[in-house]
């Protein structure tokens, strides 16, 4: 429009002019026209062509930019932009500069992924001239270029991964078990934020494993663990004495074949088929007694390690199987036969620990008297190892979780240092062969009693019934490299029951910069650090009372739970309602939750943790990995870098 105002307004001017016959008027203002007619011309002219040039580069960057969001943490091995990548970004940038704007031609947006994961851009468009088209100018070319880069700042990411019996299972879109999934999404994940780092940018990576319990004695100082501690355990009574007979027995196999059944894992345990009878006893003498029988079997035995609806199955076949037991009499002799006192028995944890206060536990034995000897009126003690996962430390039972009083619940004060000899601040070893759940038989009948009891056979034991679990040991937040992440990952080893509470109070504890790690966790180099929790569990709370976990056995125990009759609460909501304390707490912290469901659904404690847009569903390993791209596009700065 003021182009069409421009010309007519000469044309006008011209046009008197001609009327006019005074004087060289007119040969003056036709000197004077062609200049004036450049500098309009290219003046308009040269708006028009500021005015696209601004605009494309907006569409420039605009497109980059979506692209690069769109990309997010995919790991790319072909270096070609992904089909969906490209449409993002030509979208956008088409929505910035339509075709023909500003009576444009020939426009055109390419687009590059570049070799440390930027997406770089170019457009141009061409702009027809007008005034300028009677000098020899028909269009001015105009192009652009942008580029988007992910950059992050000092980032710490803590992985708590759900290791529980489950993650053996797979998902039914899926060929490979669920944790085979984990470790590689971990892996591409870890990839793909290396590879968008800026240079001078520290990322570290930990890892917490959880199931039942979790293992992170080593990371600790021995100051920070109990010298003594009472575990639900069993003494040996004093013996009787009697006598017996005693015998030398020899087997010898007559017929048939005995083979290991291959291991393979199951939903649930089978029941054995193996049948044995025995053929009559033949006397060799009476004085001395000797004699022998045959024993027959055919059919499988089985035996089963896993909870948690995962199940390793291991076993023999026997087939026409016979052997010869040949008993000969040896001597008269005393026993000594015992039974137990089964109750809460206190034992010196001090061995555990390592030389100094500042040095972490170790990996080591404490002696307990636990059985009886039938050779001698002194009982046997048994070596009870260690295996660096802990009992967690003074709480009470909550019945407020709005009021939490952390003076009391020092569990779920997650930044509280412990006080060398103050047992109440500080954690304890978890020693799962020394624990007798009282009244609890080995086919799980019975009831729990807390009274101390007296019984000459054997209660379950937690190590021995597979009613205990501690997963792989946790890292700490350190630089890792990819073969470092990728040894770590394919270590993980699925095992137990699922408490999510101990999942996320360490956590948030093994992230804290003001915790018990605070010298570890600091921010350096006058950078802020953004810290990130990214919380993944296949399943629900599966709490069991009859498991030996970081609150001992808690019907026994009764630190934060006794009964579903007696608390007014499930097990599962009590584990439920604390991880939702621990949660907040550590949002307390500057610290960011993911929580990412795979092959199950979130309930409303997890998601109101997380928050919108911070938790995922995902069903199978194709969704798993889109989740993980969309939580690496959100922990880094996504700008234009050119």
């Amino acid at each position: 429009m003021f182009l069409d105002r421009a010309i007519l307004a000469i044309a006008r001017l011209f046009a008197r002019q001609l009327k006019d016959q005074s004087g060289n008027t007119l040969a003056m203002i036709a000197a004077a026209l062609v200049p004036l007619l450049a500098m309009v011309g290219g003046g308009v002219d040269m708006g028009r062509s500021y005015l696209s040039q601004t605009r494309l580069q907006q569409a420039c960057d605009a497109g980059v930019l979506a692209a690069r969001k769109k990309l997010g943490s995919e790991f790319i091995t072909t270096g070609v932009i992904p089909a969906d990548v490209a449409d993002a970004g030509n979208r956008f940038f088409n929505l910035n500069f339509a075709n023909g704007s500003y009576g444009t031609e020939n426009r055109s947006f390419q687009m590059t992924l570049e070799d440390d994961f930027s997406i770089s851009g170019a457009a141009s468009v061409d702009v027809p001239t007008t005034i300028m088209t009677i000098f020899g100018y028909s269009n001015v070319d105009v192009a652009v270029e942008c580029e988007a880069k992910l950059n992050f700042s000092n980032t710490d990411i803590m992985f708590v991964l759900d290791t529980t019996g489950s993650m053996t299972r797979t998902n039914p879109d899926d060929t490979e078990p669920r944790i085979n999934v984990l470790r590689q999404v971990v892996k591409d994940f870890h990839a793909q934020v290396e590879g968008t780092k800026s240079p001078g940018t520290r990322v570290r990576y930990g890892f917490l494993p959880y199931s039942t319990n979790v293992h992170v004695a080593p990371l600790l100082k021995s100051d920070w663990m109990v010298d003594k501690w009472t575990y639900q355990s069993r003494t040996p009574n004093t013996p009787t004495v009697d006598t017996a007979s005693y015998y030398t027995v020899n087997y010898t196999v007559l017929t048939g074949s005995i083979s290991d059944i291959a291991p393979y894992t199951a939903s649930s345990c089978p029941d054995s088929t193996r049948t044995t009878s025995y053929g009559p006893t033949t006397t060799i003498s009476s004085s001395p007694h000797e004699y022998w029988y045959d024993m027959f079997s055919n059919g499988n035995d089985y035996w089963c390690t896993g909870n948690d609806g995962s199940y390793t199955v291991y076993g023999k076949s026997y087939n026409n199987y016979s052997v010869r037991n040949h008993w000969k009499y040896s001597h008269d002799g005393e026993y000594y036969s015992y039974d137990y006192h089964y109750a809460p028995v206190e034992h010196d944890v001090t061995p555990l620990k390592g030389a100094s206060g500042d040095d972490a536990p170790i990996y080591g034995s404490v002696p307990a008297y636990l059985e009886g000897n039938y050779t001698s009126s002194e009982p046997s003690y048994w070596s009870i190892w260690n295996n660096g996962c802990i009992e967690e430390r003074d709480t009470y039972e909550i019945d407020d979780y709005d009021n939490v009083d952390l003076s009391r619940a020092l569990d779920l004060d997650i930044d509280l240092v412990p006080t060398p000899g103050d047992p109440r601040t500080q954690w304890r070893p978890m020693l799962p062969e020394m624990v007798f759940e009282r009244e609890i038989y080995w086919d799980f009948s019975g009831s729990f009693n807390v009274s101390p009891k007296d019984f000459g056979g054997y209660y379950i034991n937690a190590e021995w019934a597979d009613a205990t679990a501690c997963p792989s040991p946790a890292r700490k937040l350190a630089e890792m490299d990819a073969g470092e992440v990728s040894s770590y990952v394919d270590s993980l080893d699925p095992k137990g029951d699922t408490y999510h509470d101990i999942g996320m109070i360490w956590g948030a504890r093994m992230l804290s910069p003001t915790g018990i790690f605070a010298a570890d966790n600091a921010d350096v180099d006058g950078k802020p650090t953004s810290r990130h929790l990214i919380f993944l569990t296949d399943g629900q709370t599966e709490a069991v009372p009859f498991d030996y976990g970081a609150y001992g056995v808690e019907p026994l125990d009764r630190r934060r739970w006794r009964s579903d009759a007696e608390s007014g609460s499930t097990l599962n909501e009590v584990v439920e309602q604390r991880f939702g304390v621990a949660c907040a707490e550590a949002k307390k912290r500057n610290i960011t939750i993911w929580v990412i469901g795979f092959g199950t659904t979130l309930n409303p404690i997890m998601t109101e943790c997380a928050g919108p847009g911070h938790y995922f569903e995902a069903t199978n390993a194709s969704t798993l990995s889109e989740v993980f791209a969309k939580i690496a596009a959100q922990l880094g700065d996504l700008r234009i870098s050119k």
